[in-house]
């Protein structure tokens, strides 16, 4: 072998036991998700591993429904019955009414199993039907400690509490909500910028009419909220969050709590001189026709009535908040009191973005063709809607 041979072998061995030297020292990189604590929104630490789940159940008012704004719907390993449309025995109080998440991810609901009923009347989670899925992680709405600790003992997996709460779509709950499962889903990009979405529409509204003198006010009556299923003209909020990022002056006042209830007869009447503009929400038309039938006298005491200020909103709670439909009803009702406000919003494309930033789809048709949307945002010709 010639000396310059044995030097070049000489130079590449040096240099392979160099790299390898180097790669000894070096630290491996951890590839695997690493365990952490989270806080649900009921107060629980619960230990997670970020981004690592495969077979995700949802279940409780409205807890599919925040997940499908952040996770993957790919990964659900089950759903509940009321939101699977293909089965014919299920909870259907909610057919005629749009659910967004559920109109926009239908197909890929009707080929889950059942993890449970599901529905207002269901208290309790199913925790045999959601054994037989094998999820590895569960999202609950069941606000109850106690029972969403024996829930994760018996299945054995996490389960992470989420919350909605009285201001519906601007409700700090559905803020953090959605934070806590850009956290547990590894989607942080995703719900950070939904959260910033609504936050930016907020701050929107408020400011259009945040100058608007107090004079200059029209009193506003919110009626047919949804509250544990439809209801009609004496449902009512005197804290409905809408009317407080718009600077609209709610015609209720010195009710007996601050959160969506019923008046009597009587005050529905008094309040009627002082009612500029009456909202109806589009769910409660079909209990408000036949009291209209009855006694249509009580409703022509209404000013709103007599001067044809009368107008339909989507209806928004139907298994708990749709957000998304609570967003678009905002921009409606600051767009009814001060239209010139709001003379550039299209209530048709305004709604098509909404649901995009929450969904990635235009669905306001789809919305508006929903039979108890009766068409979509409108005012209401007092003389024939309800007959």
């Amino acid at each position: 072998m010639s000396k310059t041979l044995r030097t070049v072998i000489a130079i590449v061995v040096v240099c392979i036991l160099s790299v390898c030297a180097l790669s000894a020292c070096t630290p491996k990189q951890d590839t695997t998700q690493k365990n952490s604590t989270v806080t649900d929104l009921i107060g629980r630490e619960v230990e997670i591993k970020a981004g690592s789940y495969q077979r995700v159940v949802c279940i409780g008012a409205g807890a599919l429904r925040l997940y499908s704004y952040v996770g993957d719907v790919s990964l659900l390993a089950g759903v509940e019955d009321i939101d699977n449309l293909s089965l014919s025995a299920r909870p259907k109080m909610f057919d005629s009414v749009a659910r967004p998440y559920v109109m926009a991810n239908q197909e890929a609901f009707a080929k889950l199993p059942s993890c449970g009923v599901g529905g207002p009347n269901a208290q309790n989670a199913e925790a045999e039907k959601i054994l037989s899925v094998n999820p590895d992680i569960v999202i609950s709405e069941y606000e109850d400690v106690d029972k969403e600790n024996a829930l994760q003992a018996q299945l054995g997996v996490p389960v992470v509490t989420v919350r909605y709460g009285a201001k519906g779509v601007f409700d700090e709950n559905v803020s953090k909500s959605l934070e806590l499962l850009g956290k547990v889903f590894d989607k942080e990009t995703k719900a950070t910028a939904l959260r910033n979405y609504i936050a930016q529409q907020k701050e929107d509204i408020f400011n259009r009419t945040k100058d608007v003198a107090a004079a200059d006010q029209k009193s506003v009556y919110i009626c047919g909220l949804g509250n544990w299923g439809t209801t009609n003209h004496l449902m009512t909020a005197q804290n409905y969050e809408p009317f407080a990022v718009a600077h609209i002056k709610n015609a209720v006042s010195g009710l007996a709590n601050n959160g969506i209830q019923s008046i009597e007869k009587e005050k529905f009447v008094a309040l009627g001189d002082s009612i500029d503009v009456m909202i109806i929400d589009a769910a409660a038309v079909k209990n408000i026709k036949p009291l209209y039938a009855e006694d249509n006298a009580m409703f022509d005491t209404v000013k709103a009535w007599q001067n044809g200020e009368v107008y339909l909103e989507m209806a928004y709670n139907a298994y708990y908040t749709n957000l998304e439909i609570a967003l678009a009803n905002t921009w409606y009702v600051a767009k009814i009191v001060y239209p010139a406000l709001f003379e550039d919003v299209d209530m048709t494309a305004k709604t098509n973005e909404i649901t995009t930033q929450f969904l990635g789809a235009n669905m306001a048709n789809d919305i508006f063709a929903c039979p108890q949307s009766y068409g979509g945002y409108q005012k209401i010709n007092t003389a024939t809607f309800f007959d």
